[in-house]
């Protein structure tokens, strides 16, 4: 059965692996979760992710979580903001700001998906697709 939200299995996914200390996890492959996990890799959320050989009808990610010496995840929380039956957006000035700037927005602007950090510099609003911290 086809999902309605990629977005959301994904952090799922990641959410569940992170939980039970798993090196890596594998996700379905799509252009938005490929951009979502381009920023979790810029931001030092995760280690890295490759995408693999398509062995069955879909294609698939893997995704390399990154822990701290004492064996921490560096993802604490994920959380799916902006969903297929309820899209949230947020004019530049109302960009939210994730646990007081500790955390990360991953908002999707007209020039691409960008954190909150980026598009409020730019002066950029947009559907705001999730939060890290």
């Amino acid at each position: 059965m086809a999902s309605t939200d990629p977005i959301a299995d994904m952090l799922t996914v990641i959410r569940n692996a992170v939980m039970a200390r798993k090196d890596s996890t594998i996700t379905t492959a799509s252009k938005i979760n490929r951009a979502v996990l381009e920023i979790l890799k810029a931001e030092g959320y995760i280690e890295n992710f490759k995408e693999q050989a398509a062995l069955s009808a879909a294609k698939t990610i893997k995704v390399y979580l990154k822990y701290n010496s004492d064996k921490k995840p560096l993802v604490k929380g994920l959380k799916r903001v902006s969903r297929p039956g309820l899209r949230v957006y947020a004019n530049a000035a109302k960009i939210p700001f994730v646990l007081r700037g500790f955390g990360r927005a991953i908002i999707s602007t007209s020039r691409g998906l960008m954190i909150d950090k980026e598009a409020r510099k730019q002066k950029l609003g947009g559907e705001v697709i999730c939060y890290v911290w």
